[in-house]
């Protein structure tokens, strides 16, 4: 038996939570971006044509004029499955708890793919060796470290360095840490290196890897040679364009459902649907099954205006 949300009954939205299906694909040689299918497509190292990125489809819901439908009981979600009868925390606790960005590049998966879903963009993995590796420094020097791709990366993607020399890292020469911890560290950070690359099947570096916000592979690059920079950017713009492509299709499908942008009064901003509405105060959905609860004057004029449309169609 699937579990059940109580929703208030004074007023609510309805929306089939749906998901892109993005195709995984290979990267490599210089090829048009655009397959026979008229879909962006990307291809591997050794000459194999990849899968063209392939959106999702969300079929739309008839609804009858003046009829408030509620959320169909397959479709709701807990956002504590463990514990379905816990307080829905407030939006403005889920917005204050949502990750931030630590550097250009993460050091953390968990806190990087946090990112990748709640900004909705690409993430990039490095898997790098700073030390022995020369490609691996020529990659740095001639791609990663240019201001340009710096700014292009900034807004498009969130990025993640896995460096084999983990000894180096800020996490391991803590200043305010004994040798006995800083060996700990070591070995925890060893094992963190290791585990990430048996996962993706990761031998030698330089390796890239593109994954789309709900963390499927959609691009692997590997290797690199002096002066190819140019290219190599070329292709993560490839990767990261049908990424896009196959996001923006999934969101404008549940925008079509109810979803749509939330924001408070600090502009900080929350993509959910309304499931609830009691004596101001609004219960949210988020496409992952997450839930808040928030005031309706905590929210943004445009908001407001929305609610208030909301009320006056259904006669509230």
């Amino acid at each position: 038996m699937k579990p059940r949300i109580l929703i208030s009954s004074t007023a609510v939205l309805m929306l089939l939570v749906s998901c892109a299906k993005t195709g995984k694909v290979e990267l490599g040689e210089q090829v048009n971006p655009v397959g026979p299918t008229g879909k962006p497509l990307v291809r591997t190292s050794n000459g194999d044509a990849g899968i063209p990125v392939t959106p999702g489809g969300n079929a739309n819901q008839p609804q009858t004029p003046g009829k408030i439908a509620i959320t169909p009981e397959e479709e709701t979600v807990y956002t504590d499955m463990d514990n379905p009868e816990a307080e829905i925390p407030e939006l403005s606790d889920v917005l204050d708890s949502a990750p931030k960005r630590q550097g250009p590049w993460e050091m953390s998966e968990t806190i990087a793919k946090q990112r990748a879903i709640h900004e909705g963009k690409p993430l990039l993995i490095w898997f790098t060796d700073s030390k022995t590796s020369p490609m691996c420094k020529a990659l740095s020097q001639e791609l990663f470290n240019r201001e340009d791709f710096a700014a292009w990366a900034n807004e498009k993607l969130v990025r993640l360095k896995v460096d084999s020399n983990f000894g180096e890292n800020d996490y391991v020469n803590a200043p305010d840490i004994d040798l006995r911890e800083k060996e700990s560290r070591r070995a925890v950070s060893k094992n963190y290196v290791a585990s990430l690359k048996k996962r993706y099947k990761i031998l030698g570096a330089p390796n890239l890897l593109l994954l789309n916000p709900s963390g499927e592979v959609i691009g692997r690059y590997r290797g690199y040679k002096r002066g190819e920079s140019d290219y190599t950017w070329g292709l993560i713009r490839q990767g990261e364009a049908s990424c896009a492509a196959a996001y923006d299709s999934w969101k404008s499908g549940l925008v079509k459902k109810g979803y749509r942008e939330w924001s408070d009064r600090k502009g900080r901003k929350v993509f959910a649907k309304l499931t609830g509405y009691s004596n101001g105060t609004l219960t949210l959905i988020q496409p992952d099954g997450t839930r808040c609860k928030t005031q309706e004057s905590r929210l943004s004029e445009a908001d407001q205006e929305w609610i208030a449309g909301q009320k006056k169609l259904r006669g509230l």
